[in-house]
């Protein structure tokens, strides 16, 4: 154990808090990516011939929360105990996917039983995302931030690696039919206890909590003025919200890709998951080891990323596409990581709820959008077209959008604004009103 915890990849292990909330997660993010291969799958056993659209609608009601709920989610991230409200997202998250799994196993499930569930699980993954994208900062010190939000994503990909393969088997071993998807289903809603037990078994004297934000009007309006009075970070976010909404669907690429051009089915389709993870797990543990986030890094591993997705559809053969995706995964991770890593260390934490849910709306918010377009562009073009012109409007928008800000001489890509330098306090009424125009 003293060699891992004072290797510099895994050095936030060293705080036992830290170890009890990774140990939990492992197990949640496990069942969380077998569901989504079974959800898809059995959207594709529902759907038919009418599969690309509805992937594209389900992952689109999935995401939607996102838009709606964020902004306000961070509010409550910000006013409300993040140990507390963490419990009850997770158990949030659990009743729809028991919902689900039940009316699998009976075999009852219907196509718009799949599009209302997933809506809901979105919402209570709405408010669960900001309050745990900013907790990370009061469980460790602020000079493992770093460390702490790649092995988050570590942990998030070590179970993509396991997850989907397991699913693809498991639904494969048990028929591959409606009800082997709900056995599947079941074991990701029972995984939710992991977390809410750890939560719960956390030592608060070693929590570095923020004051609560008091209730009042305009608190989602402080986090906007907050980000538009900071070029750097308006910059991430339009990088993001490309990134996100056109490069980063494979649960639908992979699965048109699979099923329709290389004609393989519910274990090869989980596999490509795990091939995918493979790089996004590697990815997840440079990102660990890397002290200081600069925007160039942000910049150019999305137009990497954008270039890779749109390679990935050249690909002739399974085997080509499959050796590809670890590739993808990894530049993918680094993109994810760092954005990530650059809003959290770079913004002050009375607004740190609100700035991150603003990051995970417009990063996340994007795929009701993109995802029923993509899911479309595979059903009137072919699936090669959903990475083919995923692919080229990533790279088109972060271009378009680093040069926007880099040819009005707002900001430089090798700038690291220090936290305690930060702009002056812009949530006043003035910052605020701007804010509104």
């Amino acid at each position: 154990m003293t060699g891992v915890t004072t290797s510099p990849t895994f050095r936030s292990l060293a705080n036992p808090n830290y170890r009890l909330y990774a140990a939990g997660g492992v197990v949640s993010n496990t069942g969380t990516w077998m569901q989504r291969v079974a959800q898809d799958w059995l959207v594709l056993q529902l759907a038919g011939s009418a599969g690309g659209t509805a992937l594209g609608i389900t992952t689109g009601l999935q995401f939607l929360p996102f838009l709606i709920f964020t902004p306000l989610a961070g509010v409550v991230a910000d006013r409300m105990p993040k140990q507390r409200l963490l419990q009850l997202t997770n158990l949030g998250m659990a009743v729809p996917a028991v919902a689900l799994a039940g009316l699998a196993l009976t075999g009852a499930a219907e196509l718009w039983h799949v599009y209302v569930l997933a809506f809901l699980l979105g919402t209570a993954s709405a408010f669960d995302a900001p309050a745990r994208q900013s907790f990370v900062s009061e469980l460790v010190d602020p000079t493992d931030l770093s460390n702490a939000v790649g092995l988050n994503s570590a942990s998030f990909n070590a179970a993509r690696l396991v997850g989907p393969g397991l699913a693809g088997l498991l639904i494969a071993a048990l028929g591959g039919g409606v009800s082997a998807t709900g056995w599947v289903i079941a074991f990701n809603a029972v995984s939710y206890a992991a977390p809410i037990w750890t939560l719960r078994r956390l030592d608060a004297g070693l929590l570095d909590s923020p004051a609560l934000v008091e209730r009042r009007r305009g608190a989602v309006l402080e986090g906007v003025a907050y980000v538009r009075a900071r070029p750097d970070l308006v910059l991430v976010l339009a990088i993001v919200f490309f990134a996100g909404t056109f490069g980063l669907n494979f649960q639908i690429t992979s699965a048109l890709m699979a099923t329709e051009v290389f004609g393989k089915g519910a274990g090869e389709f989980g596999l490509l998951g795990s091939f995918l993870a493979i790089g996004s797990l590697t990815g997840a543990l440079l990102a660990a080891r890397r002290p200081v986030v600069r925007l160039r890094l942000v910049v150019g591993s999305a137009l990497v990323f954008g270039a890779t997705v749109f390679l990935a559809g050249t690909m002739p053969t399974y085997v080509t596409f499959a050796v590809l995706t670890p590739l993808t995964g990894l530049s993918a991770l680094t993109l994810i990581t760092s954005a990530n890593t650059y809003m959290q260390l770079n913004t002050e934490a009375g607004v740190r709820g609100r700035v991150m849910a603003l990051y995970l709306m417009v990063f996340m918010g994007g795929t009701p959008v993109g995802a029923p377009l993509i899911g479309w562009i595979g059903e009137e073009w072919g699936a090669r077209w959903t990475l083919l012109g995923g692919g080229l409007l990533t790279i088109g928008g972060v271009a378009l959008a680093g040069l926007a800000f880099l040819g009005r001489g707002r900001l430089t890509l090798t700038a690291v604004p220090a936290p305690s330098s930060l702009v002056p306090r812009v949530w006043d009424d003035q910052a605020i009103a701007r804010a509104q125009k």
